[in-house]
């Protein structure tokens, strides 16, 4: 279980990580005027032209390596809920990276979320073990 943890820490932090450089990128391309084809093709073509939304690609990607691996371990209902993780991660890094100022609102959802995620881990460790094929609840 601790192994689990581990790897969704890491995860979360590649992913946070990954929206902190998309944003910097974004910033550097400027923001959109419209949604028409030019302005698509402007965006794109900044996008994959700028090292920082590439390096936010990158540890995006690396997230989704660390999802995947969880995603083999562990039951999906335990697992994705979990992720919600990453706005409170995304919110700190918010604040060091990018000066970002977070309302008393915001610290409330960043709260919530972490009360769910703490029930969440509680309900893994609080569900019943299923006994190995061929054993019985009896003790007979």
């Amino acid at each position: 279980m601790i192994k689990l943890f581990v790897i969704l820490l890491i995860g979360l932090v590649f992913e946070s990580t990954g929206v902190i450089f998309l944003k910097k990128g974004m910033n550097g391309i400027g923001e959109m005027h419209g949604y028409t084809a030019a302005e698509v093709v402007r965006v794109v073509k900044g996008g994959v032209t700028s090292p920082q939304i590439l390096l936010g690609i990158f540890f995006e990607a690396l997230f989704f390596v660390c999802l995947l691996m969880l995603m083999s371990k562990s039951e999906i209902s335990f697992l994705w809920p979990l992720t919600a993780l990453s706005f409170v991660f995304a919110t700190f890094a918010a604040i060091c990276f990018l000066g970002e100022k977070v309302s008393w609102v915001r610290w409330v959802g960043v709260i919530l979320i972490m009360i769910g995620a703490a029930f969440i881990s509680y309900s893994e460790h609080a569900k019943e073990k299923t006994p190995p094929a061929g054993q019985s609840h009896d003790a007979r």
